[in-house]
């Protein structure tokens, strides 16, 4: 099993037997061969893995129907569990957020249980937010990450294994040079230096926060800092997302904004020079908050995890970057 180190007052160390519940919220578990590999590697890790009754159900593209994965989502709350971690991400959950028991699934944290998971797993993570203000956590999902065909990510697991350990106190990267471009809309600044204390860290997927706007379930986050990713979306698709949001109202509100990794989509010849920096450019003249990029988040291997709901501190010193919540455990 895996375990964790707690030292004692008295100098006595003991050790802490880890559980992990994998259930499926969101879309069908397509590849088993992934999903069968993910709980191989968390039991090659140590840890001792529970298995959602229906985490292999299939309805239409679901993993099962609407209240079977409302269930699934209250077992998790109610297995008693140190982690509750999504099979994968894909689609579902924004069509249920009106039937999932935030209190429970809030008092589960309370109790030590941590949500897992990314990409549509966004819809849950801002509504638990906006409903509870309960900490969940931005991180990988089973076959996505644990279930790659070859060694998972090394600095994912570590990140992982932080989070279960309760070790984890932030993440830090190194910032892309900036082009002339971006130097000229940072001038007004007497440093390109940046910190920013006390700040809710949230946000996650771009596509599905856009698609909470409007709803009781995008947190309210004032002087927050919101990170974004996503992927095979366009760099004009996701410029037209970041357009609702600043019209909305929600960036002007928030003192940095950090770009994670947006992969996986194709530049034609008729965008003619214009790319994901450029959003980023256009983005920065439209906001007052510093816009930053390069954050080892979203749908690519090497990801950190992150605390969407906690308060954080964002520090950047030149090139490097720094997010700071080691109380948030």
């Amino acid at each position: 099993m895996h375990l964790s180190v707690r030292l004692s007052a008295n100098g006595i160390i003991t050790l802490v037997k880890k559980h992990i519940y994998i259930y499926s919220p969101s879309s069908a578990v397509r590849d088993k061969a992934s999903f069968k590999r993910g709980i191989a590697r968390l039991k090659t890790l140590g840890h001792e893995v529970e298995v959602d009754e229906s985490a292999l159900a299939s309805h239409q593209r679901f993993a099962g129907d609407d209240e079977t994965r409302l269930a699934a989502i209250h077992r998790a709350a109610a297995s008693g569990a140190d982690i509750a971690l999504i099979s994968r991400g894909g689609y579902g959950l924004t069509r249920i957020l009106h039937g999932v028991n935030y209190k429970a699934v809030a008092k589960a944290i309370t109790k030590g249980t941590q949500f897992v998971g990314l990409s549509d797993f966004t819809a849950f993570q801002s509504a638990l937010l906006a409903k509870t203000g309960a900490i969940s956590w931005a991180g990988p999902a089973l076959g996505e990450d644990f279930g790659v065909d070859g060694t998972p990510d090394d600095i994912m697991e570590a990140c992982f294994d932080d989070l279960v350990s309760g070790q984890g106190e932030g993440a830090g990267w190194q910032l892309p040079k900036p082009t002339a471009a971006a130097v000229a809309l940072i001038a007004t600044a007497k440093t390109t230096d940046f910190k920013v204390n006390n700040a809710v860290l949230w946000g996650g997927n771009l596509s599905v926060l856009s698609s909470l706007v409007g709803t009781p379930y995008l947190p309210p986050i004032k002087g927050g800092i919101l990170f974004l990713e996503d992927v095979h979306e366009h760099p004009y698709r996701i410029e037209r997302m970041l357009t609702q949001l600043l019209h909305a109202g929600v960036l002007a509100q928030q003192k940095a904004i950090v770009f994670g990794q947006f992969s996986n989509f194709k530049l034609v010849p008729h965008d003619k020079g214009f790319k994901l920096a450029t959003v980023v450019q256009w983005l920065q003249s439209q906001v007052k908050a510093r816009v930053l990029t390069g954050l080892p988040f979203g749908h690519v291997p090497t990801k950190v995890l992150l605390p969407m709901g906690a308060s954080v501190s964002l520090v950047t010193e030149g090139r490097d970057a720094f997010l700071l919540w080691g109380h948030a455990h």
